[in-house]
């Protein structure tokens, strides 16, 4: 299947043990849902753990595992997605290296997590290289790839922005010469005889006289070509109709997921730094007890008092887990003192339970055959290998760290 019918995206997640409602809503979920329509690519990033993590890696082994086995639970499916150990593929550290060469040091400290960070973990000694330098392993990693999208939430676009601005340094530096020529000459090739001099005239008009609407007619040329024109040959011609250089790391697009407000018990977002979270593999009693102790609008002090629903986290769960109806019920009940927080609770402990109870029941087998989990691991890093193997090839081709000659 070509790139253009089933294009690649590429996410991870630190390994940082069990995970939470939140982190299940926040990316997890849409990630299962995007293996479907994309070739998927998810990999556990435990040596960005180490960014901020460095001086206790007694439980990074164990982390991985949990955070493994949830994905697992949760529907990520090792026969539709590669799913692979960052550490595993060492070809993340060899792109970084080669990357580091090449970014200005000004572009990874305006990255605004860096100095966020520095202020939230102020207990940490964050002084060092590693922390200063994770955007660009971040860059790296999504690099490797060459997907087309990387899905992130609004606050995560300032790093594919920057991923995005290092493979354009990239492709200037070293994206030129007889190598780019060699490649438009044989994706030339795949062309017809009329269409190959019709997009060169029209390429030739634009440099000539900067015809704008010669642009889009050789485009339009390029998207009408037969299949054996494949997606790798088109982006080369569109590189040469443009004047830019070999795109040796193409630029991913972000892909924005929306995610609902998941607040944990005490009303803040949940988040294991405040202890307020529910975790995808809890026990189901203790889930209904922590749920029906949840942090309820404040104005409800007695049973008759009414209460404003927006003002209650409960609310910001029945949005993820109610039906229309359930919500109506709900709202009304709130507002009128029709019913008591418990009530209204009811319906969101059920649908949690019984969600939670379901990822228990698929994580187990895994949970009692470890070697399953190893053997998914092995077979998603050595996949991941060959596609990271591929890239780098051409990155030490393009800066002349090999001597194979160019194709």
């Amino acid at each position: 299947m070509s790139d253009v019918e089933n294009p690649r995206v590429l996410s991870g997640m630190r390994p940082t043990g069990q995970l939470h409602l939140g982190n299940y809503h926040g990316a997890l979920r849409n990630w299962v849902t995007l293996q479907d329509r994309y070739e998927g690519y998810f990999f556990i990033a435990d040596w960005h753990a180490l960014t901020t993590g460095y001086e206790d890696t007694s439980a990074l082994q164990s982390n991985i595992r949990n955070m493994l086995i949830d994905w697992l639970a949760a529907g990520l499916d090792p026969a539709r997605s590669t799913i692979f150990v960052q550490s595993h593929v060492p070809e993340h550290a060899e792109l970084h290296l080669l990357l580091s060469m090449v970014t200005p040091l000004g572009w990874l400290e305006r990255v605004p997590t860096f100095k966020d960070q520095q202020l939230q973990l102020k207990d940490r000694d964050l002084a060092t290289y590693g922390f200063l330098g994770y955007p660009l392993l971040q860059s790296a990693d999504i690099l490797l790839y060459r997907p087309r999208y990387v899905p992130v939430g609004e606050d995560q676009v300032a790093h594919v922005e920057i991923t995005r601005e290092v493979a354009r340094r990239f492709n200037h530096l070293y994206g030129g010469g007889p190598a780019f020529d060699a490649k438009v000459k044989t994706a030339l090739k795949l062309m017809n005889g009329a269409d190959r001099a019709r997009l060169q005239a029209l390429r030739k008009e634009h440099q000539e006289s900067g015809r704008a609407g010669a642009v889009d007619e050789a485009q339009a040329l390029l998207d009408a070509q037969p299949p054996r024109v494949d997606a790798a040959a088109r982006a080369t011609l569109a590189d040469f109709l443009h004047g830019n250089a070999l795109r040796i790391l193409p630029e991913p697009q972000v892909l924005l997921t929306q995610t609902p407000k998941v607040p944990g018990l005490d009303g803040r977002k949940m988040s294991k730094s405040y202890g307020n979270t529910i975790g995808l593999r809890e026990d189901p009693d203790t889930v209904a007890r922590k749920l029906r102790t949840m942090q309820t609008d404040p104005a409800r002090v007695r049973r008759e008092d009414p209460g404003e629903p927006t003002k209650c986290p409960v609310w910001d769960l029945h949005q993820i887990y109610s039906d229309e109806p359930t919500r109506a019920w709900a709202a009304a009940g709130c507002r009128s003192a029709g019913i008591g927080c418990l009530d209204c609770k009811q319906p969101v402990v059920d649908a949690v339970v019984a969600q939670v109870t379901a990822m228990r029941e698929r994580a187990r087998p895994f949970e009692e055959d470890p070697g399953r989990l190893d053997a998914i691991v092995r077979e998603g890093s050595r996949k991941a290998r060959e596609v990271a193997g591929a890239t780098l090839a051409d990155v030490r081709r393009s800066m002349n760290l090999t001597a194979e000659p160019a194709p």
